[in-house]
């Protein structure tokens, strides 16, 4: 389990630098005025030519990329999935430091809960990882011959 957090955390990070990246690459590309087919096309044509949207995409990539290997390692979506929202966490942090975001203190409350779940989660595969070898130890003996 502690191979699949280190990624899970190396992935987590990824994804807050690549958020943080598009953050800027979309303020460099300016606001869509109106929604028509012309707008949106010069919205993607400045987003695809931007370094900072290219490094983001990058970024969030890889993070996708650290989720197919968690997932490739049997490691089971019901425990996985819910601690991708520590993505959230990592990214409010990554936006009060280096976007120099204001976070209210409802904000870092509802951080906070995010940090218990993925506490509680993480608690109850160690519950079931303790509980399988239990089971395992407790199996029938062989019989003497």
């Amino acid at each position: 389990m502690t191979k699949l957090l280190i990624i899970l955390i190396i992935g987590l990070v990824m994804e807050a630098v690549g958020v943080i990246y598009l953050n800027k690459g979309l303020k460099q590309v300016g606001e869509v005025q109106k929604i028509s087919v012309g707008e949106v096309v010069r919205v993607i044509k400045r987003g695809i030519t931007n370094p900072n949207i290219l490094l983001g995409v990058l970024f969030e990539a890889l993070f996708f990329g650290c989720l197919l290997v968690l997932m490739s390692k049997g490691g089971e979506v019901s425990f996985i999935w819910p601690l991708t929202a520590l993505g959230f966490v990592f990214t409010t942090i990554a936006a009060k430091l280096i976007l120099k975001e204001e976070v209210s203190p409802l904000r870092w409350s509802g951080v906070l809960l995010i940090v218990l779940g993925a506490a509680i989660i993480t608690y109850s595969e160690k519950i079931r990882e303790k509980a399988a070898a239990q089971s395992t130890n407790h199996s029938v003996p062989p019989v003497n011959q």
